[in-house]
């Protein structure tokens, strides 16, 4: 029987069905020869039987650089090119597929972004439409910022729901569980935490009914790009972790992700709130960078167990959490001195 083989062609690959060999280029890292090795026949055949048609058909495929919780690829089948999602490492700790589906049934042709051609919550494996002409958000753009906060806010105002919460501290406790016996990387993570959970009072007492967040809007996740007509489009992409949740937690997860400064932190602020947003809610912002801060610098520390470590990002998370507790605590004091003085 003769053999059927697929060309990856950016990679120079050579994919055989019968025996799953991969070969690449010397010149590609280690790490990306291991994760193309994650693309099974398997894969292929999902891709194929979403489209209709057969294996062969599925040319061009390439590995994208960015994704921190997933593995991507590009492909072509008959002139469209699409993105191929398969779950990361660990994602079946934190991720429920069943949930993301829903959220993906919820926002089906309201703007945000295509209907996925395929995706399933047994296999975390998700398809959809490659955008041409394809740039993410310049997260040091005042124009592409404010577009994308305009997408934000549209998201939020019209109050969609699901059935599912995505619960901060839930979720730093859980992902502190998936250490296992071992102790934190940072000696006085103990006490960085308990100064968070500290915070929650102050959330709690200026937090907004809940909506749909997307609970990950960060920079990469907002792309631009050039519609069939010619015009230019905005989507916001990547909803795995999206629930219900006030919907500040998402200015402040976008900001933790561009490890903004204060002065940025505060500029995305007023762009969001079209310069009227109360000091009230912008302490309760800040409480939330310290708090989701701490979450993913968890999570980081999670993926270096896992053997995928994220530098300068993971270290930041961790330092949002202990600098923004101590910014919310000036602020509360100088209240208190206002107070005193009346």
């Amino acid at each position: 029987m003769q053999k059927k083989t697929c060309i990856l062609r950016a990679f120079v690959v050579y994919f055989v069905h019968e025996n799953n060999v991969i070969g690449l280029r010397e010149q590609n890292t280690k790490k990306e020869k291991m994760i193309f090795m994650l693309l099974s026949t398997a894969h292929l055949q999902i891709i194929a039987d979403a489209l209709g048609v057969t294996t062969d058909q599925i040319e061009n495929i390439t590995l994208q650089k960015k994704g921190m919780s997933n593995h991507s690829f590009e492909l072509t089948c008959k002139g469209q090119r699409y993105i191929f999602r398969i779950p990361g490492e660990g994602t079946d700790k934190f991720i429920k597929r069943e949930q993301e589906q829903q959220v993906y049934q919820v926002i089906a042709d309201k703007g945000f972004c295509d209907n996925p051609v395929y995706i399933n919550a047994e296999n975390g494996c998700k398809l959809a439409i490659f955008l041409d002409d394809v740039h993410v958000c310049n997260d040091d753009d005042i124009g592409e910022l404010t577009q994308c906060m305009s997408l934000l806010r549209k998201l939020h105002n019209m109050k969609l729901q699901v059935d599912h919460t995505f619960d901060l501290y839930r979720e730093i406790n859980s992902y502190e569980a998936l250490w296992g016996e071992r102790a934190s990387y940072y000696d006085d993570y103990e006490i960085t935490k308990k100064h968070v959970l500290d915070l929650k009072p102050v959330i709690d007492k200026y937090a907004k009914p809940m909506v749909l967040a997307h609970i990950d809007a960060n920079c990469d996740n907002y792309l631009f790009y050039k519609k069939g007509d010619g015009t230019k489009g905005l989507q916001l992409t990547d909803w795995e972790y999206a629930g219900m949740q006030d919907p500040d937690v998402d200015l402040a997860m976008f900001c933790i992700y561009s490890m903004y400064d204060r002065g940025r932190v505060d500029r995305l602020i007023d762009i969001y709130y079209e310069g009227e947003c109360d000091e009230n809610t912008r302490t309760k912002i800040y409480c939330y960078i310290a708090t989701c801060g701490l979450l993913w610098s968890n999570w980081c520390e999670y993926k270096k167990q896992l053997g995928v470590e994220f530098g300068e990002y993971a270290i930041r998370q961790y330092q949002y959490a202990k600098e923004y507790y101590d910014i919310v605590q000036e602020r509360l004091l100088n209240v208190n001195d206002m107070k005193g003085g009346e």
